[in-house]
């Protein structure tokens, strides 16, 4: 019986010593990860730069310029100041956010509907005419 005892303890000491070079391994891969995290910003910087189509001064017809105002504005710009006068009337449907009850003053920008769908506020770009 004491011939069984010494041979137990002979693989048990291989695979300890397995173990170990694999523990190197992991430590070579974080080594290797950390280069691509430096390139990073580099690509950020890239995705900084703005559309240059959206940011031109347009003017607003008659019956924009009652919601947006008279002077020349991005169409980013009208867009924003469409959704703070919808928001200020409270004209957002109660139970459907994404419909928007149109007022009087938004029926003669969007046509004489009772309302539209949320995507729609962008077709006031129609009343926008260059400078």
């Amino acid at each position: 019986m004491a011939a069984k005892k010494p041979a137990a303890k002979k693989p048990a000491a291989k695979k300890s010593a397995a173990k170990k070079p694999a523990a190197k391994k992991t430590a070579v891969k974080k080594a290797a990860a950390k280069k691509p995290a430096a390139k990073k910003p580099a690509a950020k910087q890239a995705k900084a730069r703005t559309n240059s189509a959206f940011m031109v001064p347009l003017q607003p017809s008659a019956e924009l310029a009652e919601v947006v105002g008279s002077k020349p504005l991005p169409r980013t710009k009208v867009i924003s100041l469409i959704w703070d006068y919808i928001k200020e009337q409270g004209l957002q449907d109660t139970k459907d956010k994404r419909l928007i009850n149109l007022d009087d003053t938004l029926k003669a920008i969007y046509g004489n509907k009772k309302q539209i769908h949320m995507t729609g506020v962008s077709q006031a770009f129609e009343h926008l005419s260059k400078i």
